[in-house]
């Protein structure tokens, strides 16, 4: 976990936006002490957001699963993809 004081964002935004992009992790800013923000690189935050949604409709699908919603095998759901590829 990387921590960094309000005052080294303030003083050396460059420095900081370097470490967040080269080490692809959020950085804790600190204000007196005190947990205040967390800055990330674009790239590491817009990978966050793709796992998260991945995750909501991974849940969904297992929630229709248990719900009683139809579903199918490996092989069926592969079959069906081949039958979609010829039909393009």
């Amino acid at each position: 976990m990387i921590i960094k004081a309000s005052a080294a964002l303030r003083n050396d935004y460059t420095t900081i936006s370097n470490l967040a992009k080269e080490t692809k992790e959020p950085i804790y800013i600190t204000k007196n002490g005190e947990g205040d923000m967390v800055l990330m690189s674009i790239d590491a935050f817009e990978k966050r957001e793709q796992i998260l949604e991945l995750r909501s409709r991974v849940l969904q699908a297992e929630q229709e699963r248990l719900s009683g919603a139809k579903t199918m095998s490996v092989s069926e759901a592969r079959k069906a993809l081949r039958e979609r590829l010829n039909e393009a």
